[in-house]
């Protein structure tokens, strides 16, 4: 009897331990944002430069999020014979459909917030992307190269402002010859005090 009493209460402490290691589990992975079981699918965007987007960024369809960046690799394209970088997109619903005509682009948060992967939904709904399907990204402008060209707009403008300043040009002429604004102000009064010469056609014109 005893034995049997023995027995029972071991029973109980077994599964009141393994009941509380899967509620510990449960919390751990929820806690982590970790799912034993989720449902959704991946995507593949590929790119030929990745703007320092990192795993676990977030991913937006139609700009929302549905998921992140699980992977990064980088490899080499024997058909283009060029380096690329393919990014692993986890889609956490399979109830979001995006199509194969979809644009996806690097993008920041901000002006120098975050960087995520946003996809803008494409029309074609007789060509999905399912499990593993591959969607060709549209490149991003290297900061580097922005910075290059507001460089460059502005030695232009410098450029251009010098000019006008030395009377280069009939801009500059007009800006800093004074006998031109002498005589277009000239002209205007004269204008002003007989307008009919603005209707008047010497001999000889039709």
């Amino acid at each position: 009897m005893a034995d049997s009493e023995n027995r029972v209460f071991e029973l109980k402490v077994g599964i009141f331990i393994a009941v509380g290691i899967l509620i510990f589990f449960i919390v751990v992975f929820s806690i982590g944002d970790v799912y034993l079981v989720r449902g959704g699918y991946h995507i593949k965007a590929v790119f030929n430069f990745a703007n320092g987007i990192t795993e676990s960024s977030p991913v937006r369809f139609a700009g929302v999020n549905v998921g992140q960046v699980d992977e990064i690799r980088i490899f080499f394209d024997q058909k283009e014979k060029k380096t690329k970088v393919e990014l692993l997109a986890w889609i956490n619903s399979n109830d979001i459909r995006i199509t194969r005509d979809s644009v996806a682009v690097i993008n920041t948060l901000g002006l120098l917030g975050e960087k995520y992967l946003e996809i803008f939904p494409g029309s074609d709904i007789n060509d999905l992307l399912y499990n593993g399907g591959t969607i060709i990204g549209e490149d991003p402008i290297p900061t580097e190269r922005i910075a290059r060209r507001i460089d460059h707009l502005i030695e232009t403008a410098d450029t251009i402002a010098t000019r006008l300043e030395k009377g280069d040009g009939t801009i500059g002429k007009f800006l800093t010859d004074d006998k031109i604004y002498d005589d277009i102000e000239a002209f205007v009064e004269d204008i002003k005090k007989h307008p009919w010469k603005l209707l008047h056609k010497p001999r000889g014109e039709r």
